[in-house]
């Protein structure tokens, strides 16, 4: 059976078809991270960082509990990555209002321009790929990556999807 025709029997594809996928994801998720990876590197940043940024910005005034569920770390992790991003004046963690207990996290103004700059490079790339693959692909490229996480991330990648909280 030729790739040409891989759409016609997706149930059946070869062991050989599948190490083609899993290979073209890890060379997809590369040009997916290189830009902001060049971003970050002379910052002494990570993806951990990158993730956090991005997530806050999506959710703004998020419980640090709720980023450390969405980004399945440890706490010592998180804590790492929140604490240099605080230090750095990227975040700003505030106490909760009704519970005093509760971190919510906000970005600064320099933690939003850092993660416009970052997230732009990656929507420019996966603008590109959406353009070059067409519209259908779009579609059945998301149906893939929601059929590849576990029933917790959809729930949680359907909150974020559906406005966030």
């Amino acid at each position: 059976m030729s790739d040409t025709h891989l759409g016609d029997n997706l149930l059946f594809l070869t062991d050989e078809q599948l190490r083609q996928g899993i290979e073209a994801m890890f060379f997809a998720y590369r040009g997916f991270t290189g830009a902001p990876d060049q971003i970050l590197e002379g910052m002494a940043y990570g993806r951990a960082h990158h993730r956090a940024l991005h997530f806050i910005a999506r959710v703004p005034g998020m419980k640090v509990s709720r980023l450390l569920a969405i980004l399945g770390v440890t706490k010592q992790s998180l804590n790492r990555v929140l604490r240099s991003l605080i230090a750095d004046e990227l975040v700003e963690s505030r106490v909760g209002r009704a519970d005093k207990r509760e971190r919510h996290l906000y970005l600064t103004e320099r933690g939003a321009a850092l993660e416009t700059e970052l997230s732009e490079a990656q929507r420019k790339w996966v603008r590109n790929a959406y353009r070059k693959a067409g519209p259908d692909a779009v579609v059945g490229f998301r149906q893939v990556l929601e059929s590849m996480m576990d029933s917790e991330m959809r729930r949680v990648y359907g909150t974020l999807r559906d406005g966030g909280s």
